[in-house]
């Protein structure tokens, strides 16, 4: 039974997905702007800065879900991490000030929302590495 399609790695997001093996989340930082980016990439989407203004920086894991989305038919053949039950596709927006997309776990999906308080918690991959996901604070 296949189980969740898992992410690549390049170069980009190679240091992220390196810190989540020992559960850290990281992001990307502009030090030209003095803001968050997510997800990793080789520019600054906010001023446009390139390689050498930009960092890594460990994140709080806590975030606050900004909309959501209840998956009730996984379609088939795909993925099949929910074992064909309902899941939460959500973007949540971090303390640190970027959004990212996620699953919300731990709870019914019914009970997500908008302004909901959550925290990282990890799923592992086949390599190693771990996927962030969240769930209720």
């Amino acid at each position: 039974m296949a189980g969740r399609l898992e992410p690549p790695q390049g170069a980009e997001s190679a240091p992220f997905w390196e810190a989540t093996r020992g559960g850290t989340l990281l992001i990307q930082w502009c030090s030209a702007c003095n803001r968050g980016i997510f997800y990793p990439r080789s520019f600054c989407p906010h001023c446009l800065a390139m390689d050498g203004v930009l960092e890594w920086r460990t994140a709080s894991g806590r975030a606050t879900v900004y909309a959501a989305s209840v998956e009730h038919k996984p379609a088939a053949g795909g993925s099949t991490f929910s074992d064909g039950q309902p899941y939460v596709v959500a973007l949540v927006d971090l303390e640190e000030g970027v959004r990212m997309m996620t699953n919300v776990v731990g709870c019914t999906p019914e009970d997500v929302h908008p302004g909901q308080a959550v925290t990282v918690t990890w799923e592992p991959l086949s390599d190693g590495r771990q996927l962030p996901l969240f769930t209720p604070s």
